[in-house]
């Protein structure tokens, strides 16, 4: 069986994701003033950390071409400050959660679970993880579905900052991981184009770096073993930097927890919303 920090990172990263790819985030993002969803993207994903400029934005979520966040920071903050990014996401992904469960958005079970995630997402450690102590810096929601975004959002950030130590560690750079984890998954490099923009000439240079160093095999199309070996240690340690969040939950009330989130989950991936194949990796046909 899966650990279940992988298990509970299925079940909330389309309850978080739904800030990114629903219309109402996206559109109360547009009316704050922000211009073009990227701008958005950055702006709202960066504002817990406040004004900060682009070569810190660029630091923290690893994987972005800094062109790319150049392009949205710091000229966001003269459209509109990190507070308004920052609520215009929450604001529209909970109305998104809203919508997409119907019924069960104001079910106990979605009470329950909040409670419950909240709890995780208030026991992780700080340390070393920047993301998701910004995040932690701000008040919680009072209702369980704005508290549960928040703290499907905080779950998210702090595996998310212990991903970017895992791949440090491992020397498997911030563009290198896209490349690294299509070859291991199959997943098109379309996908990376248009969401990370990487192109064919940067994608053929990433996969040469990766081929000399052993991890890639000749025809640069899949890993070696080496490169899977390499690949698995990188999610074995992701896993156990998540895990310390569930510490603060005794094991039957995880479990619980992932019972709860089941059917929540499985009403936000049959919106449609959320894309099959993204640079998230998670893969939507898996959600237990």
């Amino acid at each position: 069986m899966e650990p279940n920090a992988r298990r509970l990172w299925k079940l909330l990263e389309p309850i978080h994701a739904v800030g990114y790819f629903s219309p109402e985030p996206i559109a109360l993002l547009k009316e704050a003033g922000y211009r073009g969803y990227w701008m958005g993207y950055f702006a709202a994903r960066s504002a817990p950390l406040g004004p900060v400029p682009a070569e810190v934005v660029h630091a923290v979520f690893y994987n972005f071409a800094f062109p790319h966040v150049s392009r949205a920071l710091p000229d966001a903050w003269g459209f509109a400050p990190p507070e308004a990014a920052h609520e215009a996401r929450r604001s529209g992904s909970v109305a998104a959660l809203r919508r997409q469960l119907g019924a069960l958005a104001d079910s106990d079970d979605v009470g329950r679970a909040a409670s419950l995630a909240s709890r995780a997402a208030l026991g992780a450690p700080l340390e070393g993880r920047p993301l998701y102590a910004a995040l932690r810096s701000l008040p919680l929601g009072e209702d369980p579905l704005t508290l549960l975004w928040d703290a499907a959002t905080l779950l998210r950030e702090h595996r998310g900052d212990g991903h970017v130590a895992a791949l440090l560690t491992a020397a498997i750079g911030g563009r290198e991981s896209h490349v690294f984890h299509a070859l291991a998954t199959g997943l098109s490099p379309s996908v990376y184009a248009t969401s990370r923009n990487i192109h064919e000439t940067e994608w053929d240079s990433l996969v040469s770096g990766l081929r000399s160093r052993g991890l890639v095999t000749d025809d640069g199309r899949s890993l070696t073993d080496a490169g899977r070996e390499t690949k698995a240690g990188i999610e074995s340690t992701t896993d156990a930097l998540a895990a310390t969040a569930y510490a603060a939950l005794e094991p039957a009330e995880v479990e619980e927890l992932i019972t709860l989130l089941r059917p929540l989950t499985k009403a936000v991936v049959a919106s449609g919303e959320i894309p099959g194949q993204s640079p998230m990796g998670l893969n939507l046909d898996d959600v237990d």
